[in-house]
């Protein structure tokens, strides 16, 4: 319940107070206010037991959390009463405190850092370790039970938690609220969408994966599709080929990669291409550059190995079991032309 009363209200003031602050701004290009219409100003919900709509959105999302932990649910619990509203008033809340120093983006065009240089290996495994740690300290046997959702059951509390976010969000914005009846016809509408479309591109790319696994099909044999379900559109036709880049005697599509063995240095991976009549001037990994040509303090990595400049610059947490990376060379060649080159894959193990 602690938790459930700080997105009703916590999380609404951070967003207010940034809001506050985007208030003074004006958008680049238009110099509107950034709150004009047709943006409306969010304001926090304060939590009261005494409201029902708030006291049983917040029981209906107790219930889910509880059903998925295995925790028996008392009947008490399971409809908004004075034992209920009690139970909620006991949990205290603290006061929110906005952060300083937060930077607020107001260029709709700006983009965050691609997530390429994580990677997910060693995320996975840094998670699979922590919850190996936690579950140390469960109960033998405990495990975690999985919620289907399904809004035509009105005693599983499933419409009650989507309807009771729906609302609690429509006053945030001063948006009319709306009935749990209302809601459900709302997810009805689109719940099926999302199957349809879902259940439309799997069957077409099951069709070509079918054909790949028979073997012994042409290339003419695949197909491509492009569905549009609400014109509704279908066109399928053959797929073309990939363009061809050639340079010298080579020759690359987009399908390729280029592989390099043996834990090299920058200054090897340079010459390498160079082999290849390719002028090597950038090398990136992930969002990281790794080396520039531009840069003279770059020049003094060309001597340390491709992974260990990889692991200082972008951060990379490189497991026993990875035994390559991914680098993006910019390259030209001998008359200054950008050349196109496939992605490097350098095998340092």
């Amino acid at each position: 319940m602690h938790r459930l009363e700080i997105s009703l209200n916590v999380l609404l003031s951070v967003l207010t107070e940034t809001s506050a602050r985007r208030s003074r701004i004006l958008l680049p290009g238009s110099g509107a206010p950034f709150w004009s219409a047709p943006k409306r100003f969010p304001r926090p919900v304060e939590f009261s037991s005494s409201d029902p709509s708030q006291l049983s959105f917040i029981l209906a999302a107790a219930i889910l959390r509880a059903e998925t932990f295995g925790i028996p649910i008392s009947e008490w619990a399971k409809t908004p009463n004075k034992l209920a509203a009690e139970a909620v008033d006991k949990v205290i809340v603290p006061d929110f405190q906005p952060k300083q120093g937060v930077k607020i983006v107001t260029d709709e065009k700006a983009t965050s850092l691609s997530s390429a240089s994580v990677d997910d290996a060693a995320v996975i495994e840094e998670l699979i370790a922590k919850l190996e740690e936690v579950s140390k300290t469960l109960p033998s046997g405990f495990h975690m039970n999985p919620i289907q959702f399904e809004k035509d059951d009105d005693t599983n509390f499933h419409m009650d938690v989507i309807a009771g976010f729906a609302n609690m969000r429509a006053r945030n914005y001063s948006i009319p609220e709306v009935d749990k009846l209302k809601a459900k016809f709302i997810a009805g509408r689109i719940i099926p969408a999302i199957a349809t479309s879902t259940a439309m591109a799997t069957g077409l790319v099951c069709l070509e994966l079918y054909k790949a696994l028979a073997g012994g099909h042409k290339v003419e044999d695949y197909r491509n599709t492009f569905a549009n379900l609400a014109i509704p559109l279908f066109s399928i036709a053959e797929p073309v080929p990939p363009k061809t880049i050639k340079h010298q005697e080579l020759s690359w599509t987009v399908w390729d990669r280029w592989t390099v063995t043996g834990n090299i240095t920058l200054r090897e991976l340079l010459e390498w291409l160079k082999e290849k009549g390719l002028n090597a001037y950038s090398i990136s990994c992930g969002t990281s550059l790794l080396y520039n040509s531009m840069f003279p303090r770059h020049k003094e990595r060309l001597d340390r190995k491709v992974v260990d400049v990889a692991r200082e610059v972008a951060k990379m947490e490189v497991p026993s079991y990875r035994r390559h990376l991914d680098v993006v060379v910019a390259c030209e060649d001998d008359d200054d032309n950008d050349v196109d080159i496939p992605l490097v894959s350098v095998y340092f193990r």
